[in-house]
């Protein structure tokens, strides 16, 4: 028990001294008054239900003891207390006097202090006058650069250095305004900035189409200019000048068969001298192009990050206006200006191309300037080839020819292909040589109209070797006859040889300056050359022989004149290897045709000869009047006969001049035709009876064609060849006069037979029109017994006639 009741009371005790413990820590809280009351007063109201009253009465107790501390605390210090309320009491009546001493010191002091105090006053205003001028002449400091700056930037813009002006606004945003970035005009300065970039990037845009615009203005100025320097084109000029001041000269030189090489030196001086002014008068793209808008641009657009867009908007502009460059006009091929305004055009646009390539770094490349060239050059043949062949003035041909050639080397100067345009130039040349052509054809008509066809008369030396000098005619029995004489050629041999060689000279100035060896140009020369006279010589002769108004006598003097230009073709190639220096022996040298041309011209002569000769045997044919039913001949000759007989006389013997065979043949045919004539009179359907006394007066008839024939109209005839032509009508004529139809039958199809000729259809014709006279001339011939058997005997004739033409028929 005694036990249990410590260990209760220790207990207690523990829990006592624990709550007392807490308590203490509570009131110490408390009294420091550093923490939340909240927090210790709710650990001992939360701790015990009693708490608060017990909490009360510790606190009382508390206060209690701190009142006694007090107490002896006063009570310690009381005596000290009152020593000192003592001593203060002693000096109260000093401290009053010290007062009104201070008091007094103090009045005095304040009164002498207030011009000091305002001195401090205006001095520590003026200090802070002072820090904020020297605060502000720093920010100004720092400001002023950037006022500068931005002034600097207007002015520029003012002047139009945008360039300048964007790397001044660079400077300024990058450098000056972030050291003042606080002050309000900064921010201004900072959002105008991109409103100036823009500014400038739209002014600079504007400066850039005005640029563009100019270009497009002036590129056929700047296109005559460079076409100007081209050393094609001086050389072009100087053989103008050339032309011009030997024009005589060459004139001359051209119809002797030769071509003039050298001017002299006084010539050769004033050239030179007039080509130096010429080159000092020469101006430049530059010179015409203010080409630094689109430097500024370029940089403009560079400076502001953004050179993709503006390498693109000009690429695209200019390939615009590529195609409006290349766009010709419709009337373009009517003067050689439309074809060089259009040339000065395009080589205008690439030299300003050329010149932005070298001038700027990639701007435009060299892969863009060589794909706008060869869209270019695509265009320009197609568009050379449409209108160039609209040209039918070859002198307008000739001048586009030039200005191709000065183009082609204006361009490649440049850098810039043209083999192409030599190509095009090649096929403009037989274009050329077509215009030739049909400027020559006309030449060649107008010399045929106005040719008299005959022989040219000669009345002196001077005369003689004017003649001479115009056509080379080598005739040494000519050159030995007595003044006056004739040339066997009309007026037109020596024109046409003439006109021959100013087409050749045509022909070579088209063939110069294309870059072509000697060999080619020798090969042009003959190929034109041969053109001319196959189509065009050829042609105008065939049209010539086919007018109805060129009689025999014409023709007999074309054939002579067809004959010399023959013999002068080799003279034509003798002249075409003076020009060109190359041998005729060259393996590859092209021969001229004139033979073959030459021979088919007269072939088509002689055969309009035999034709017309024949018309005009009809023509006598068609005058002959026989009376078929006369009783006895007239004695003597037909006249139409006669008549015919003396016109081929006098026919033949113009025939003197031509070619042996070719006034031998004409005479067979002439006797040929005349047979056949005669013998188709006989067979006529139309005549219904014939009587022997027209078959006499026909074979007087026939008999003056025999004489005619024999009396050899033309030299040359072997024999009888001549009147072999007449045998079909002999022999018909003799069978008929003999009466010797025995033989005839007997010998039929033997080829001795006397009357081999003779085809029984046609004896049998003329037999029975000649049966219908004996019946109707002899009504009382049956009561004859000689004519009966005459009679008989025809039949019997007409009979066996019949059965040989049937056997014939079946036969075949």
């Amino acid at each position: 028990m005694a036990q249990a009741k410590k260990t209760v009371l220790s207990n207690y005790s523990k829990e006592e001294n624990r709550e007392n413990q807490i308590y203490e820590n509570v009131f110490a809280e408390i009294e420091t008054l550093e923490l939340p009351l909240g927090t210790s007063l709710r650990s001992v109201y939360d701790d015990q239900p009693n708490a608060h009253k017990r909490f009360m009465e510790k606190l009382e107790a508390r206060i209690r003891n701190h009142d006694r501390e007090i107490e002896k605390m006063c009570n310690f210090h009381h005596q000290g207390f009152v020593d000192a309320i003592t001593e203060l009491l002693k000096v109260r009546s000093n401290a009053g006097k010290l007062k009104v001493q201070v008091t007094d010191t103090n009045r005095r002091l304040q009164d002498a202090g207030k011009e000091a105090i305002n001195q401090s006053e205006e001095m520590i205003r003026c200090r802070v006058q002072q820090r904020n001028i020297a605060t502000t002449v720093e920010k100004l400091q720092l400001c002023l650069p950037v006022l500068e700056m931005y002034s600097k930037v207007r002015e520029q813009m003012k002047a139009k250095r945008y360039y300048s002006a964007l790397k001044t606004m660079e400077l300024l945003e990058n450098t000056y305004l972030p050291q003042v970035y606080q002050y309000r005009f900064c921010q201004i300065m900072t959002e105008n900035i991109p409103r100036l970039r823009d500014e400038i990037k739209e002014i600079s845009m504007s400066d850039l189409k005005d640029f563009l615009e100019s270009i497009r203005k002036h590129s056929d100025k700047i296109g005559e200019m460079a076409m100007k320097q081209s050393p094609q084109q001086r050389t072009f000029n100087s053989v103008v000048k050339k032309q011009t001041n030997t024009s005589d000269e060459r004139r001359l030189h051209v119809a002797n068969g030769t071509v003039p090489e050298h001017v002299d030196d006084a010539t050769s001086e004033q050239l030179q001298d007039e080509e130096e002014e010429y080159e000092e008068e020469v101006l430049t793209a530059q010179d015409l192009v203010d080409f630094s808008p689109v430097y500024r641009c370029l940089h403009i657009y560079t400076v502001l990050g953004d050179r993709e867009t503006f390498e693109n908007y000009y690429r695209k502009q200019r390939r615009k206006q590529a195609g409006l460059v290349l766009q010709p006009q419709s009337n373009m091929h009517e003067t050689v200006e439309g074809y060089r305004k259009y040339f000065n055009q395009i080589v205008g646009f690439f030299v300003v191309e050329d010149h932005i390539l070298h001038a700027t770094q990639g701007l435009v490349t060299r892969a863009f300037t060589d794909e706008l060239w060869n869209m270019a050059l695509s265009k320009i043949i197609a568009v050379l080839r449409t209108h160039s062949s609209y040209c039918t003035d070859p002198d307008l041909v000739l001048e586009l020819k030039n200005l191709i050639v000065v183009y082609a080397d204006t361009l490649q100067g440049y850098g810039f292909p043209v083999n192409r345009l030599f190509d095009l130039l090649l096929e403009i040349r037989d274009q050329y040589n077509e215009t030739l052509l049909k400027k020559w054809a006309v030449v060649f008509r107008e010399i045929f109209e106005s040719d008299n066809y005959s022989p040219i008369p000669v009345a002196n030396e001077e005369e003689y070797r004017m003649i001479i000098s115009r056509f080379p005619f080598h005739d040494s029995e000519l050159e030995k006859q007595p003044f006056p004489k004739r040339f066997p050629v009309s007026l037109s041999v020596p024109e046409i040889y003439k006109e021959f060689k100013e087409f050749i000279y045509a022909s070579l100035k088209f063939s110069e300056s294309l870059h072509r060896s000697s060999t080619e140009i020798d090969d042009m020369l003959r190929k034109s050359t041969n053109l001319l006279l196959t189509r065009t010589l050829s042609g105008c002769l065939q049209s010539l022989i086919k007018k109805q108004h060129i009689g025999l006598t014409e023709l007999v003097q074309i054939i002579i004149n067809i004959t010399h230009l023959e013999q002068a073709c080799k003279y034509l190639e003798d002249f075409i290897t003076n020009i060109t220096n190359v041998s005729p022996e060259t393996v590859h040298t092209t021969r001229l045709y004139g033979l073959s041309t030459f021979k088919d011209a007269r072939h088509a002569a002689e055969g309009e000869i035999y034709t017309k000769l024949n018309h005009k045997i009809d023509e006598f044919i068609q005058l002959a009047d026989y009376e078929w039913t006369m009783t006895e001949p007239n004695g003597r000759a037909s006249g139409y006969l006669m008549d015919l007989i003396n016109f081929l006389r006098s026919t033949f013997q113009v025939f003197t001049h031509l070619p042996g065979k070719v006034a031998q043949t004409a005479c067979m045919s002439a006797c040929k035709h005349l047979s056949t004539s005669l013998m188709q009179m006989l067979l006529d359907a139309e005549v219904k009876q014939i009587s022997m006394g027209a078959i006499q007066q026909f074979n007087l008839d026939v008999i003056q064609c025999e004489l005619f024939a024999s009396s050899e109209p033309v030299p040359g005839f072997q024999g009888d060849t001549l009147q072999l032509a007449f045998i079909d009508l002999r022999q018909l004529l003799d069978l008929f006069m003999v009466w010797d139809w025995s033989t005839y039958l007997a010998d039929y199809g033997q080829a001795t037979s006397k009357y081999l000729r003779v085809n029984p259809s046609t004896a049998l014709t003329l037999l029975e029109k000649m049966k219908d006279t004996s019946k109707k001339n002899n009504i009382f011939s049956q009561f004859r017994k000689n004519d009966r058997d005459k009679q008989k005997l025809i039949e019997t004739v007409v009979k066996q006639l019949r059965s040989l033409v049937n056997g014939m028929s079946h036969h075949t």
